[in-house]
Order: C-alpha cells, then structure tokens, then sequence
C-alpha cells in the first residue's frame, strides 16, 4: 500500500496533506525518515511513525451526521480555546469533519476519521450537491433572481452558479450547489448585494436532517456510508 494510502487509512490526513508531511520529513517507517512519494508500506509489518508517534490504520471507521449549531467551529481544536464541533460529538480517534461550516452557520455536517473517504468527498471532481436555506436582511428582486440563475462573479477565475434555487418566501431561498468554493453561499449573496442572516446547510448529497434537532448527531449506516463511496467511485481495491 502507497504511504500516503496508509497515512489516510489511519486516519492522519488526506492523501495530499499526508504527500505533505512525508515531504516536511515527519513521517518515518522502520525509524527511518522518508520524503520519498509512491513508497510502500506492508501493512501489519512495517512500523510508520508520524511526529514520532506509531500510527496503525483503523479496523472500523466511524461515520456522524451531526446538526451543528450556530457558535461552534468546523475544526478539531481551536488555539485560542473557542468551541468546536468536536464538543458534540463522540470522541474517536482521527474524527474529523468533512469540509467546513462557518462559526455561525448551522446544518448538516458530516465527521469521520476516513482519510480517503473525507479527500474524495472534498475533492471538486466528485461535484457533491449540497442544499442551503438562507435567510436575508431584506426582500429578493426580479432583478437578483435573474442574476442567481446566470452565475455571480466573485472574483474568482469562474462564476459560481447554484445548481437549482427555490423562493421559499421574500426574503428565504433555499439553494443547491456542488463547488463548495469557501464561504461561498454568502458571497454569492453579498455581491447581488444582500447580507445573509441566517444560513442552515439542510441536504448533503442524500442526507438530511430529519429527526436531528440542532446540536444532535447519529452514525451513518452502514446502507449511507456504502452510497457515499458509490458517489465518489470509492471501494477497498482503488
């Protein structure tokens, strides 16, 4: 098995951020330093030690659905002692989320230690729909309704587009897109000239939140986490 695979399976970083570490020299097998890309690594033989601490891959993954609130933020730990998602959730080894909600955005979140299941999803190549309720501080024109379905500069080398968009009333929109540029759905917004008060990501792919109230999580079953590789052509032999 590729080191970086390795790296993935045990839940340290995706392929690309493990490329990284191995290149950084943080990653040692059999107590040697390697920088080398592509090396291999026999599973159950071979010792891969990552900043010196042994690193095994994980027997069972763990899949969470979480409904995150509002005032928590999408990352492991904070440096300076704000609260994370991690807080709501159960404590597992290598447990990270998948993408990222802003602080004060709240919805659908998905947690795993899956390395390589967390860098398909999150890979633009797969294209995963995600759906958005947003609330604005004032009333949607004719005028910035035309412009959603023609694409929004924002600066960057393309337009963002939204896949399909819904009025739910005035001043609600409900949203589906699949790029999932940074702060995306707000800047969208921002540049047809509206501020967004309220966001709340209701779909990922397939998933919702039905029977989560805010700050509650379930695992996956085994039925959704098989769905979720199919979507990103993920399975034990590529």
């Amino acid at each position: 098995m590729r080191l970086n695979r390795y790296l993935a399976r045990c839940g340290v970083a995706s392929r690309r951020a493990a490329d990284r570490l191995i290149q950084a020299g943080r990653v040692k097998i059999n107590g040697q330093v390697v920088r080398e890309l592509g090396v291999q690594v026999e599973v159950g033989k071979d010792q891969v030690m990552v900043d010196d601490q042994p690193v095994e891959p994980f027997f069972r993954f763990t899949y969470i659905l979480l409904n995150k609130p509002s005032g928590y933020l999408s990352t492991v730990k904070d440096p300076f002692g704000r609260k994370t998602v991690m807080e709501l959730v159960p404590s597992v080894p290598g447990l990270v989320p998948v993408g990222r909600l802003d602080k004060d955005t709240e919805g659908l979140l998905l947690l795993t230690n899956d390395g390589e299941l967390t860098h398909r999803l999150t890979h633009p190549r797969y294209e995963i729909p995600k759906t958005y309720r947003v609330r604005l501080d004032r009333s949607l024109t004719p005028e910035a309704l035309s412009r959603l379905r023609e694409g929004i500069d924002i600066g960057e080398k393309r337009p963002a587009t939204v896949d399909s968009f819904e009025v739910i009333h005035n001043q609600e929109i409900r949203v589906t897109l699949h790029e999932g540029r940074k702060r995306e759905v707000k800047r969208i917004f921002s540049e047809l000239g509206y501020r967004v008060v309220y966001l709340l990501r209701e779909r990922y792919a397939f998933l919702d939140l039905e029977g989560l109230g805010t700050g509650e999580w379930r695992y996956l079953s085994d039925v959704e986490v098989e769905k979720l590789k199919q979507l990103v052509r993920l399975s034990h032999g590529n």
